[in-house]
């Protein structure tokens, strides 16, 4: 892929992202994990795809992201949420949506519902994993590690192979992101894929988000 571009938000500071544009369609609009970013196989698959069929697509790595600018510690949802607005406000405009959000990526996703209301017609989740900072990490942290976050603002978590710098301006801002207690709006095809054997986020966090509207949403599983 060598659509890249570059979203200048200052002189210092720039999100990258990736883009096929395709007039008067519906955009997919991919939004990647946590510490993650667009070299891996999910955003060039579904790039591939709206190519093929004829979609317009927009993929953006969020600022201290893959080679977006910034510090990932200096991030956050609600800073992460407004990128991915800037870049939809500048590629999609005002076409319909289907949002594809992997695991913190379906979080950001669903924050994007209260400013694209009548555009989004489809939301695809991915081993998602709404609010996971705080039920996943912040109420799970023992007694010594929530101490030593509140003294040092940042703690060096280990989940298997890797390790997560997660700064206590991170959770707090989580908690001003709660979504799951929200509803979807309107009539909406969701489909949530999710491995039994997913050992960071739970089944049960793809469930969560079907429970938003059971009534009137389409609901899949790939288990």
């Amino acid at each position: 892929m060598n659509n890249f571009n570059y979203l200048r938000l200052s002189k210092t500071k720039r999100i990258r992202y990736l883009k096929h544009h395709q007039k008067n369609s519906i955009y997919i609009v991919f939004l990647h994990g946590f510490m993650s970013d667009l070299e891996g196989k999910k955003p060039k698959a579904f790039f591939n795809f709206a190519k093929k069929n004829k979609l317009g697509f927009l993929a953006l790595e969020y600022s201290g992201h893959g080679r977006s600018s910034g510090k990932f510690t200096n991030g956050n949802i609600s800073k992460w949420t407004r990128e991915t607005k800037l870049l939809i406000n500048k590629i999609v405009k005002k076409n319909r949506i289907i949002l594809i959000g992997s695991s913190m990526g379906a979080w950001i996703s669903l924050n994007q519902f209260k400013y694209y209301k009548k555009q989004i017609v489809g939301f695809l989740g991915i081993g998602s994993a709404p609010e996971f900072l705080q039920n996943l990490m912040w109420k799970k942290f023992s007694k010594k590690m929530k101490k030593e976050i509140k003294r040092n603002g940042i703690i060096n978590l280990k989940h298997g192979d890797y390790e997560y710098p997660i700064t206590l301006q991170l959770i707090k801002d989580g908690k001003k992101n709660k979504i799951l207690n929200k509803k979807i709006y309107q009539k909406l095809k969701v489909t949530m894929v999710h491995g039994n054997k997913d050992k960071s986020v739970p089944i049960n966090y793809s469930k969560k988000v079907l429970k938003k509207d059971e009534k009137r949403i389409k609901k899949k599983w790939n288990n």
